[in-house]
């Protein structure tokens, strides 16, 4: 032996005993997979009933935010809610797949969502910054993207990437108003939920 680490290899289907094909089959299996890489258990058999029908639930309006630009979005700690409500704490998560990418102005790096021990998504988290002081926090804010986006191949909260529901719900919940900028006077206008206080600084309404 030399000491270099093996490559990984992936049972095959006789050997697996767990309901999901993808799930690591031992303990000391667990660890074994080098996720920076690895497409371990993608598309191999559909989550359950049970857990589908909690991702695949309906989004809350009352849950759903707005930006001033009129782009609507769910937090993203609802995200986290639903995964551990479908598949519990401990049994998913977020692998790096590559370095952190640090540019002049933004921030990104590509994960991988692993749920019961395979893979089931993969996508590039991005978050801006201002001052090199906030890149850790921006960083932070770049996993956040990366698991909302990873989200979307599990179905949760699909909604919001329909054009006619994103239609509806903002004629339903939103309003569009002028603003002025405070310390500049210049107006504007800018989207906020009806049920939200209006603007008052820096825009004023």
């Amino acid at each position: 032996m030399n000491g270099s680490v093996p490559l990984e290899t992936v049972p095959s289907s006789a050997s697996l005993s767990s309901p999901f094909p993808g799930d690591f089959t031992a303990a000391g299996d667990v660890g074994s997979t080098d996720w920076s890489t690895s497409y371990h258990g993608l598309s191999t058999q559909a989550f359950s009933k049970d857990i589908a029908n909690i991702l695949l639930a309906p989004v809350d309006d009352m849950d759903i935010e707005m930006k001033p630009d009129g782009l609507i979005y769910l937090p993203e700690i609802k995200y986290r809610r639903v995964l551990n409500k479908a598949f519990g704490p401990g049994g998913w998560g977020l692998a790096p797949r590559s370095e952190t990418n640090v540019g002049p102005k933004v921030v990104s790096r590509e994960y991988a969502l692993v749920c019961q021990g395979r893979l089931v998504a993969v996508s590039r988290g991005e978050q801006e910054y201002f001052d090199p002081s906030n890149i850790p926090t921006a960083t932070e804010g770049c996993k956040s993207n990366a698991l909302m986006r990873c989200c979307k191949d599990l179905g949760i909260a699909s909604e919001l990437w329909d054009p006619r529901f994103i239609r509806e719900f903002k004629a339903k919940y939103c309003v569009e108003v002028f603003a002025e900028h405070v310390p500049t006077k210049k107006k504007k206008k800018l989207w906020r939920r009806k049920d939200q206080p209006k603007f008052d600084y820096p825009w004023k309404e």
